[in-house]
């Protein structure tokens, strides 16, 4: 990587280091040096489970027949399980692994192996062993703790159970009851839990998206595109914030993690935004903007896309591109906003003499690109689907053997099986235990209930029912639980939004993607802006609410294209030619109005900012009468704003200062 001038206080280098503390738990792991006895327990473990999960993928036969999904799925969990307990410690801190955590790792392979022995019978004729099922599904809580914390562990032990007690509910939350055993039954050994979709999800969907995640980080792949981005933006004004946002942008999407790209990047562009002249909380913000949209960035995404396309059936190549147009105004908005502080503020770029060459970047990292031009066409032409990240990874792998710092020397496999490893490791320690909330919903029957009482609810306006779903969204999301708030809105909102409304399938359900993605960036429980905040020495609240205000684009874009499905490449795409000009235009004067500056125009009076910002969200609204109401006050708006400058200019009395100190 080239180096960069990065010198920042050794207070702003102690913030860094307590970021750690600040990471989510299913971020950190234990496994210490390469070559440590448990990193390479822990890779074998994750390679015996890669090896068995690309011979089911492509149907190579083990001892001379293929493997059965509950043979497979089983031997994946435990070994993947095994893998989480030696990995992630069970408290912060805990650096050694205790004999407790061996002994989980032992006991979760033995009887996940004998339960693979008995995956035609549990398919045939139904067997179970309830008291080994009650072990397995007692070490999912803790993974489940391990992962995502007390929040996500109340939230999958407390709907687990709910079987037990749903006809003492009322109303819309009524659902049919089980007894314990039942109960344990549905969520360990049926298709409904842990042999149904969540296990699907990771085992077969999401796997070669992780292995190829794992390959390009393990290359190098984050550090050129940081550079790639310090080639193509660090010179201009705020320069630093648009090469994080940029890297954050491309990082993001192939690691699918929110944190581990703040914790990747952040590390390097936060105290070079600082260094320019960004306040420590606008660029831990910036830094926690950008990571957060990576997640929804085509083209790899992260795990909610690939469960989003099994949830709605269609192919993952549909749901990457109604992805694009949403992902780029987000980013669109954003570096808009972080151009206009730099303008209002008189921030410079970095000197030439610190910045990577283009040409050289591109020399260097061009194998890179390559793949992911090849991964583009194998998942939108060749419709390979899941196969694709296999083909890019065995691509990626041949062409690393062209320069000798990419090579895949012994101990640069090793390296690149570990991180792959951690990858899978941290996303199914999330996602298994979800399985016990999809299986009580179903079992139970509420999940109709619940659509059919949100309709009520909301006297059958839709109005109402998406504000009912997004407040349901933000609090389900704010406690980190993304990825349970959609599965659980995805199966209940939804199907009310799309009968009442009759609005687009594909609209509704990235709806609310985003809206229970949102969370990490809002108050109170803002999780990647306090992460981001940690690593810039910045108030935690101050940071989130500043992320809040940045990351304005992807807080309303959902409702955009919920009326206007063309935005998410659905239907008759004709509107875009009248819908997209009109968001942009609104975008900038948005941005504008939340920043003091308007691009092309000039700084804005602090009486003008709040309406220029409501003009352009009410002309950027696709609907006939909003974008005429909004363009007219805009216009008038803009008008006042060039006057205001045209006089600054000519030194009247109406002068605005056009540069200030930050």
């Amino acid at each position: 990587m080239t180096q960069i001038d990065q010198s920042v206080p050794a207070g702003d280098v102690a913030a860094a280091k307590a970021a750690k503390d600040a990471t989510p738990s299913s971020e950190i792991t234990r496994l210490g040096d390469l070559f440590s006895l448990w990193s390479i327990v822990f890779v074998v473990l994750c390679t015996s489970g890669l090896a068995l999960g690309l011979a089911y993928v492509f149907g190579i036969p083990i001892g001379g027949q293929r493997m059965l999904e509950g043979e497979y799925y089983w031997i994946f969990i435990g070994l993947f399980t095994a893998a989480a307990f030696i990995a992630l410690p069970a408290r912060p801190g805990q650096r050694n692994v205790p004999i407790y955590d061996v002994a989980a790792a032992v006991v979760v392979m033995g009887i996940c192996y004998y339960f693979s022995t008995h995956a035609w019978d549990i398919l045939q004729s139904g067997w179970t062993d309830i008291r080994m099922g009650i072990v397995i599904w007692l070490l999912m809580m803790e993974i489940a703790r391990r992962s995502g914390g007390i929040p996500f562990l109340l939230v999958v032990l407390l709907l687990g159970l709910y079987p037990l007690v749903a006809s003492y509910f009322p109303g819309i939350l009524m659902g049919i009851p089980y007894d314990f055993n039942v109960m344990i039954e549905s969520h360990v050994f049926r298709a409904e839990g842990m042999m149904g979709i969540t296990t699907k999800i990771v085992a077969e969907i999401v796997l070669g998206f992780l292995v190829f995640a794992g390959v390009l980080i393990a290359t190098g792949a984050g550090e050129f595109f940081i550079d790639l981005a310090n080639a193509g933006f660090g010179k201009y004004r705020g320069g630093p914030a648009k090469v994080s946002i940029v890297a954050s942008g491309f990082f993001g999407s192939l690691s699918g993690s929110i944190f581990s790209n703040i914790a990747g990047t952040g590390s390097i562009t936060i105290p070079t935004m600082k260094k320019v002249g960004y306040p420590p909380h606008y660029a831990a913000a910036i830094e926690a903007c950008a990571s957060t949209g990576g997640v929804v960035m085509p083209p790899v995404m992260g795990a909610i896309a690939f469960v989003m396309a099994i949830t709605i059936g269609v192919d993952y190549a549909t749901v990457m591109l109604a992805a694009i147009l949403p992902s780029l105004l987000f980013y669109f908005g954003l570096i808009l906003q972080v151009d206009a502080y730099a303008a209002r503020k008189g921030l410079h770029g970095m000197p030439d003499a610190n910045l990577p060459s283009a040409r050289k970047v591109l020399l260097k990292g061009w194998p890179f690109l390559l793949v992911l031009a090849f991964l583009v066409w194998g998942l939108l032409y060749m419709r390979w689907e899941y196969y694709a990240p296999w083909y890019a990874c065995v691509l990626l792998v041949l062409l690393s053997f062209l320069r000798p710092e990419t090579r895949m020397t012994p101990k640069r496999l090793f390296a690149t099986l570990r991180q792959i490893g951690i990858l899978v490791t941290q996303t199914a320690a999330i996602i298994l235990p979800i399985a016990f909330v999809v299986s009580a919903l179903t079992i139970t029957g509420v999940t109709g209930s619940v659509t059919s009482g949100l309709v009520n609810l909301g006297g059958g306006n839709i109005y109402m029912i998406i504000f009912f779903g997004v407040l349901a969204c933000f609090i389900m999301g704010m406690a980190g639980l993304a990825l349970v708030a959609y599965i659980f809105l995805a199966v209940t909102l939804a199907p009310a939004i799309i009968n009442v409304g009759g609005l687009n399938t594909v609209a509704v359900h990235f709806f609310i993607v985003y809206y229970a993605m949102l969370s990490v960036i809002t108050p109170p429980v803002g999780a990647a802006a306090f992460l981001a905040a940690t690593i810039a020495g910045a108030k935690p609240m101050q940071t989130s609410f500043t992320a809040m205000r940045l990351g304005v684009v992807i807080y309303f874009v959902p409702l955009f294209f919920l009326f206007q499905p063309a935005l998410v490449l659905q239907g008759d795409l004709t509107p875009l030619i009248y819908v997209l000009p009109s968001i942009i235009i609104g975008i900038v004067l948005l941005s504008g109005g939340l920043e003091g500056y308007l691009l092309g125009v000039g700084l804005v009076r602090p009486w003008l900012r709040a309406p220029l910002a409501v003009a352009g969200f009410a002309f950027s609204f696709p609907g006939l009468t909003t974008t005429l109401v909004g363009g007219a006050v805009s216009a008038l708006l803009m008008f006042l704003v060039w006057r205001d400058n045209k006089a600054g200019a000519g030194g009247g009395s109406g002068r605005i200062p056009t540069r200030q100190n930050p």
